[in-house]
């Protein structure tokens, strides 16, 4: 290089070397040979021929540097072997990624032969005891696999107490590792419900702690819903505790106490309410935000968290409650995971599951229909619009349930916008009528209008949880009375059961501005309901009598309902009773019981006597005149005996010229009570 301004060039040492041609020295452009190299392969471009060497020469000695070539496989060419060929890379590719590809393989051809319905029990137990053999020492890696886990919850169920027991110590350690996994978490609530009291209680001592954190999670919460389910009273007790402060959470022995109450428990071991309320928010918030609300020990925990929350705190939480209640479940099912491969049928109905509103779904329980009923009594007029919009096609179901029943006969009690529910809801029941009216709990939504919160037809359970409200959104008064009539309830129904009317209560939202009896009118006679509510009585009528559910709601459409609800439509009834009368004239035959002789119509029969008078006439004329004597034994007396029972004058002039000296003759008994009464 040129010297510098200033500086003397630095002088080169002499190199002796062999001379180099010129032409070789300009075609390297560099002094040392391994330079040029250097260089070329850096900016990789293709290696310099060696002096005097021709292209024949330069394949020859690339030949004897490069590896001998592979022979080239052949190239699929049919479909079929294309075929064959991903799935031979397929294969190569899960052994690569799975340590226990093969093991796999193997358990997924014995899950397919125990699953089967029709092996029998020996075969079965053989394969289960093979297919554990084979997992022994692995069922920690086995149960987070999709296949494997299906096949170790297939054995755990088929398998004997022994080895389930195994399998439960081999896994305890890492069960709650194992709860919060997508395919692990359906084994888990296996060995959860099929495991003995000793197992359970070691679960549940394990789950200390990390309550709160299980229930965050959206996989892991399942697995809690299912311990509290299977648990005991006092375990459930300690679940639940553990979610009211941090104190209970750190300390096990805090919560090792008989009381359940959030109220009973702030008062016996001196807990500041506001902590708890602080706490219990941190708790509740994730879950709201979440979704994770449709689990029964979630339930629990809101409603414990409501009878101490302020009214804002709890208006807060129905705010947040209706969106997820109204819309499709985005947690994990409940269900276990199928066996059985899928088929279209199957994937329609889990479409089908999925698409419910999440409030059908929380209505198995009776924590689940408290939340449901407090959403719909204190969320506000478009709540109320909005959950009964997400009932469409889905009523029947409701309307069929235990404690859905229970939710429509509230919703048809509270809601003022009528026009909207007969839309939605009465429109879909009236359908179906018929099975509603023969179902215990679909016949309630009718009774409920006929005849609202009589106790002949609702449990004094049934009737508190329809009468529940949060304490801190209603007045102080209403909270007073409500508590009153929760103490009565019993007095009450002992009285309903003696009184024809029963209960006189009515259930009212917060904001519920019309008339409760002119509610009733238009569901019943505007919306058209009572036409087919009577015309399938007229055509069931026989059948209704005699049956347990029908005859109540036949009852109530006969006598007009309670406080006349039915009086525009009287000539309809009339019709009804005639269809009665006609079925209790029909002479005896051995082939069907007489409506006067079967046990539940000869007592429903009776009480329309006693209740109303139009009723007693037309079957007097067309039954009874003139044949009392063939109907004064047996259950067919009461019947005949009603009409000296009445209070109307005008039924006792009817009859008492012709049941009086059956009287005196000792031919017909008059019921003690009435015996008692002349005394």
């Amino acid at each position: 290089p040129p010297a510098l301004p200033g500086k003397p060039s630095p002088a080169r040492p002499l190199l002796l070397r062999s001379p180099t041609p010129p032409r070789a020295a300009m075609a390297g452009g560099g002094d040392h040979p391994g330079a040029n190299k250097r260089k070329r392969e850096a900016a990789g471009r293709p290696k310099a021929p060696s002096k005097g060497a021709g292209p024949g020469d330069a394949a020859k000695r690339k030949k004897t540097y490069d590896a001998p070539a592979a022979k080239p496989k052949p190239q699929p060419v049919t479909a079929k072997d294309k075929r064959v060929a991903a799935k031979e890379m397929s294969e190569s590719r899960k052994m690569k990624r799975k340590p226990n590809y093969n093991l796999e393989k193997e358990l997924a051809v014995l899950w397919e032969k125990m699953r089967c319905r029709d092996v029998n029990k020996e075969n079965r137990s053989k394969l289960v005891t093979e297919a554990l053999r084979k997992m022994d020492g692995k069922y920690f890696e086995i149960a987070g696999s999709h296949v494997t886990a299906r096949v170790l919850q297939t054995c755990v169920k088929w398998c004997s107490q022994p080895e389930r027991d195994a399998v439960f110590v081999a896994l305890q350690p890492h069960l709650l590792h194992l709860s919060r996994k997508k395919y692990a978490v359906f084994l888990v609530k296996k060995l959860i419900k099929l495991a003995t009291k000793k197992q359970l209680a070691l679960f549940i001592s394990s789950l200390h702690g990390h309550v709160a954190s299980l229930l965050r999670h959206t996989i892991g919460a399942a697995v809690v819903d299912c311990a509290f389910h299977q648990a005991t009273p006092p375990q459930k007790r300690s679940l639940l505790l553990e979610l009211y402060s941090t104190e209970l959470q750190l300390f096990k022995d805090l919560t090792e106490q008989k009381s359940c109450s959030l109220l009973e428990t702030i008062s016996k071991l001196g807990l500041q309410k506001s902590s708890v309320l602080q706490y219990m928010t941190t708790v509740i918030q994730p879950l709201l935000e979440k979704g994770i609300v449709e689990y029964s020990i979630v339930h629990t925990v809101i409603l414990e968290y409501l009878t101490i929350a302020d009214k804002t705190s709890a208006s807060d939480v129905i705010r947040q409650l209706i969106p997820h209640l109204t819309q499709g479940s985005s947690v994990v099912d409940g269900d276990e995971l199928s066996g059985v491969a899928e088929v279209p049928t199957k994937s329609k109905a889990k479409k089908k599951r999925s698409s419910e509103p999440l409030l059908i779904r929380i209505m198995q329980t009776r924590e689940g229909l408290k939340i449901g009923l407090a959403c719909l009594k204190h969320g506000s007029a478009k709540d109320r619009k909005k959950i009964i919009k997400s009932l469409k096609g889905q009523n029947m179901k409701l309307a069929l349930g235990d404690y859905g029943c229970l939710f429509l006969a509230c919703l048809l009690s509270i809601v003022d916008d009528t026009k909207l529910v007969t839309k939605v809801v009465i429109d879909e029941l009236t359908k179906q009528l018929k099975e509603l009216i023969f179902d215990k709990n679909g016949r309630r939504p009718l009774l409920q209008l006929l005849h609202p919160l009589c106790s002949r037809y609702l449990t004094p359970t049934d009737l508190i949880c329809l009468k529940y409200s949060v304490p801190s959104l209603v007045s102080k008064d209403e909270a007073s009375e409500s508590a009153t009539k929760v103490n009565l309830d019993s007095k009450l129904d002992d009285v309903a059961d003696k009184e024809p009317g029963g209960s006189e209560d009515t259930l009212v939202a917060s904001d519920s501005k019309k008339d409760p009896f002119k509610r009733r009118q238009e569901l019943l006679v505007k919306s058209e309901l009572f036409e087919v509510l009577i015309e399938t009585c007229i055509e069931n009528v026989g059948e209704l009598l005699r049956t347990n559910f029908g005859k109540d709601v036949l009852y109530e459409v006969a006598v007009g309902g309670k406080n006349n609800v039915l009086e525009g439509v009287t000539d309809r009834i009339h019709v009804l009773h005639n269809a009665i009368a006609s079925d209790a004239e029909r002479p005896r035959t051995e082939d069907v019981e007489h409506a006067f002789d079967n046990y539940h119509s000869s007592r429903v029969i009776r009480k329309m006597i006693l209740d109303c008078p139009a009723f007693a006439a037309t079957l007097w004329k067309k039954a009874l005149k003139g044949k009392c004597k063939s109907f004064a034994d047996g259950f067919s007396s009461k019947v005949v005996a009603a009409y000296l029972e009445s209070s109307d004058s005008k039924v006792k002039d009817l009859a008492k010229s012709e049941v009086q000296p059956l009287i005196d003759g000792g031919i017909l008994k008059i019921p003690d009570h009435k015996a008692a009464e002349k005394k």
